[in-house]
């Protein structure tokens, strides 16, 4: 019989794991190829994840809810080849009294011996109850040393196993909380593929504080009631350079009160808490704020309106702001960076990250080379990402290398905010509520009061590589390219 394996994709460079929320397909059921199967939840995107080959879905090894590193597999879709044999193998054994047959297609999983189900990871949620329909994933081995992972045993010759490779080769993110903390990775428990260090990792471990004690504390300390803590077998850090000390940052357990509602998180509720909780740990946030006088802009918006409508596209006051802002990031690529360690990135490419806000969370698209679109061309990809996103039809591309982020609580008549920087860039730009105000003017000479459309900018950068002039010029910037947008751009 022909079965073709379904992975856990990877989705994106930076992203080693993954969480299966919801199988759209159960077993016994037929797929097509590229239909969607199951949806997966990472810290980057939601995605539906389409099916490798035609078939039936034969067997489903990683039950909803579960975190699985990437390239594990979840099941087995058995192909058009040996479709009628899988099938046959399904129905149950015939009853001592005559009866029909049960098709493969109703055949309950519980037909099928169900495996041990694995343990929840310590920073992920609980799996929920495995459904009827999915039979548990087999438990995964504790996690052996690294050295030993490559050979099932202890290295002894002094060479490094591809394994101690992939653990030493950490995200980009990881070495640069790593590095703001002055730590260790090798002393760090790590839980991602081949025990990587995840930024979870690094978030529990310095949530824990130092985890070398004389010995009078630590025997003060066993006599305490059990606090919650990051894996009590980490490491001492190798000599260097202490870190500095970081207050613990566990959330308090709350009473649920008679008729209360407890909601526990989603996976993607959970994942934006931690990045930004970090965030705001790594990155001193200034905010400086402009008021815009859109009114230019309201009156080429209302002239084109209907003729980017007529091209399917719904030109928003934000195409014009992405627009300005992209433009204006090319003349100020400090902006446009990122710290690593003790050096600035200063990215080439302007990708714009639009921040859309979903039923179920937040999610950030990117728009790449923004600053090579028109204005049509940024309406259009506005248009299709959000559209997208609120649909969870984007793509792993879709939301990866975002330069700077742009987030707009203006249509829900904020005046301004102050949001928080999306690591690793180093600034993001907030656009307040546009409406119609009066003001005063001048025409001519004289001063007058007008009816103007104005609204509010701000924007949080981060105070370690961008200078607070450097921020009011670029603001400035947007500001005048908003003011006086030719209406031949449009």
């Amino acid at each position: 019989m022909a079965k073709i394996d379904v992975i856990m994709p990877q989705m994106g460079e930076s992203i080693a794991e993954g969480t299966l929320s919801r199988w759209i397909k159960q077993v016994g059921d037929a797929v097509q190829r590229d239909e969607p199967i199951f949806e997966i939840s990472t810290d980057k995107v939601d995605a539906e994840i389409p099916a490798p080959a035609a078939g039936v879905l034969a067997e489903i090894l990683v039950t909803e809810g579960q975190t699985v590193p990437v390239q594990t597999v979840v099941a087995k879709i058995e192909t058009e080849a040996g479709a009628s044999a899988a099938a046959a193998q399904a129905a149950p054994p015939a009853p001592a009294k005559p009866a029909a047959p049960t098709p493969a297609s109703s055949a309950p999983a519980s037909a099928a011996p169900a495996p041990a189900a694995e343990a929840p990871r310590a920073h992920a949620p609980p799996p929920p109850t495995p459904s009827p329909s999915a039979p548990a994933a087999p438990a995964r081995p504790a996690a052996m040393p690294v050295a030993a992972a490559a050979t099932g045993t202890a290295a002894g010759n002094g060479a490094e196993t591809a394994e101690e490779r992939l653990r030493r080769k950490s995200t980009p993110l990881v070495r640069k909380m790593a590095a703001e903390h002055n730590l260790d990775l090798s002393a760090i428990p790590g839980t991602g593929l081949a025990g990587r260090v995840t930024k979870h990792d690094i978030l529990s471990y310095l949530e824990a504080g130092p985890t070398t004690a004389p010995a009078a504390e630590v025997s003060a300390q066993a006599a305490q009631p059990a606090q919650p803590a990051a894996p009590a077998a980490a490491p001492a850090p190798s000599p260097g350079p202490a870190a500095p000390a970081v207050p613990a940052a566990h959330a308090p357990s709350v009473e649920a009160w008679p008729g209360d509602r407890v909601e526990p998180w989603s996976r993607i509720r959970k994942l934006t808490a931690e990045h930004m909780v970090m965030s705001r740990r790594v990155s001193p946030h200034v905010n400086t704020i402009f008021e815009v006088d859109y009114t230019h802009v309201a009156q080429v918006r209302a002239r084109k309106k209907k003729e980017y409508a007529e091209r399917g596209v719904n030109l928003t006051y934000l195409a014009f702001i992405a627009k300005a802002t992209a433009d204006a990031l090319r003349a100020h690529p400090g902006l446009n960076a990122a710290v690593s360690g003790e050096s600035t990135v200063i990215r080439r490419d302007i990708n714009l990250g639009i921040a859309v806000a979903l039923e179920w969370g937040l999610i950030v698209p990117v728009i790449r080379h923004a600053d090579e679109l028109s204005l049509v061309g940024v309406a259009r990809a506005i248009n299709d990402l959000g559209e997208r996103a609120r649909t969870k039809k984007l793509s792993p591309d879709d939301v990866q290398r975002g330069t700077f982020t742009i987030t707009n609580p203006g249509v829900f008549g904020s005046v301004i905010g102050t949001p928080i920087i999306n690591q690793p860039q180093a600034a993001i730009l907030c656009v307040g509520t546009i409406e119609k105000q009066p003001a005063v003017i001048t025409v001519d000479g004289s001063d007058t009061l007008a009816i103007r459309t104005r609204g509010m900018l701000s924007l949080a950068f981060d105070h370690r590589i961008v200078d607070g002039a450097d921020a009011d010029r670029f603001m400035a910037d947007v500001k005048r390219r908003l003011q006086e947008f030719p209406e031949s751009a449009a």
